[in-house]
């Protein structure tokens, strides 16, 4: 795997460890491929989620951030697929996770599936705040192939979440190349939202980094295109911005990321934030989604992607990187943080 995610990083343009802001060029340059039909919709244990994986691990090498999976960039993901008792939108089977690689290896065969999350590490600077870290990260799964719409079946999810990806990659090159953060700041994508955060579970269950020492997380999901309620082009959101000081550190530092206007639709619990969350971690997601009516349609690709207005959401996302690594924690607010997780059975 690691030859192969080498291979992928040689093809990749020397422009991107430039030293500099966020370009609409670079935009493309991530997002596109990300999204392409090549993927077949990044469907979680299927060949268009391992090419994509392998093209995340190909940038994070060729950024220079540091492996922190199990197997190089990748960490391993037990997952299986189970028959759907009623077929939904040309599908038969969903995705579910294995407690174990033992468990999963009781599934019959044909049923197993081979996931991974992708991740890397950029080490920080301060001998006294190393030891703690950012976590920066986004589902780069999408819902796959399914029922044909107007003649098109391939679900690209440009949006939904190839632009956040393409975030955390543009994040990750840009504080690699300027001055190292005082923290470390860990940089993920993960598979499996679509079908319940089953990455984001595995990787809790199994961190890279201890999760006492991540001390704010910052997901970003869905920025492809303006949202007028958030102030229009190039301005973003943060889901449960009330819960914590995040927030507030954020508008205080002029950084162009305001309250969620739609709490209505209980974004804070809807990505994979809400799973670090429910852990104590400071966790919000960042998106400037807009209701669009190209949600998990066929659609979604990136003919509807504002390039311009991704770049300059990315810039702001990269200071706001750059402040958590730098500045003050984070804190919940009295009520802010959500309950703890109940035991699994």
């Amino acid at each position: 795997m690691i030859r192969r995610a080498t291979a992928v990083a040689l093809m990749l343009p020397v422009a991107l460890a430039a030293q500099r802001p966020t370009t609409a060029a670079d935009v493309q340059r991530v997002l596109f491929p990300l999204a392409d039909d090549s993927m077949a919709g990044r469907m979680t244990g299927t060949p268009g989620e391992a090419k994509a994986a392998r093209f995340i691990a190909g940038a994070m090498q060729h950024i220079g951030l540091t492996p922190l999976g199990d197997s190089g960039y990748f960490q391993r993901v037990p997952t299986a697929v189970i028959p759907l008792a009623q077929p939904r939108r040309g599908r038969t089977e969903r995705v579910v996770l294995a407690g174990s690689f033992a468990d999963r290896d009781t599934f019959p065969v044909e049923r197993r599936r081979n996931s991974v999350n992708v991740v890397g590490l950029l080490d920080g600077s301060d001998p006294r705040l190393k030891d703690e870290v950012i976590l920066v990260d986004a589902h780069f799964d999408h819902v796959g192939v399914g029922m044909a719409i107007n003649g098109d079946s391939i679900y690209n999810g440009a949006d939904d979440d190839a632009s956040g990806v393409t975030a955390v990659l543009e994040i990750a090159r840009q504080l690699a190349a300027g001055p190292r953060p005082k923290r470390s700041v860990l940089f993920v994508a993960t598979t499996g939202e679509e079908a319940g955060l089953l990455g984001t579970r595995w990787f809790i269950d199994h961190p890279a980094v201890p999760l006492a020492r991540i001390v704010a997380n910052l997901e970003i999901e869905m920025i492809a295109r303006p949202d007028s309620l958030a102030g229009g082009a190039g301005k973003a959101w943060l889901t449960g911005y009330e819960r914590s000081t995040m927030g507030d550190e954020l508008a205080a530092a002029g950084i162009p990321i305001g309250p969620d206007r739609r709490p209505e639709q209980r974004f804070f619990e809807r990505s994979d934030n809400i799973a670090f969350a429910r852990r104590g971690i400071v966790a919000h997601t960042l998106s400037t989604y807009n209701l669009h009516a190209d949600y998990h349609q066929p659609s979604d690709d990136v003919a509807h992607v504002d390039l311009d207005h991704m770049a300059a959401v990315i810039n702001a996302a990269a200071r706001a990187t750059r402040l958590l690594a730098d500045g003050p924690k984070p804190a919940w607010k009295p009520g802010g943080q959500p309950a703890a997780p109940a035991a699994r059975p």
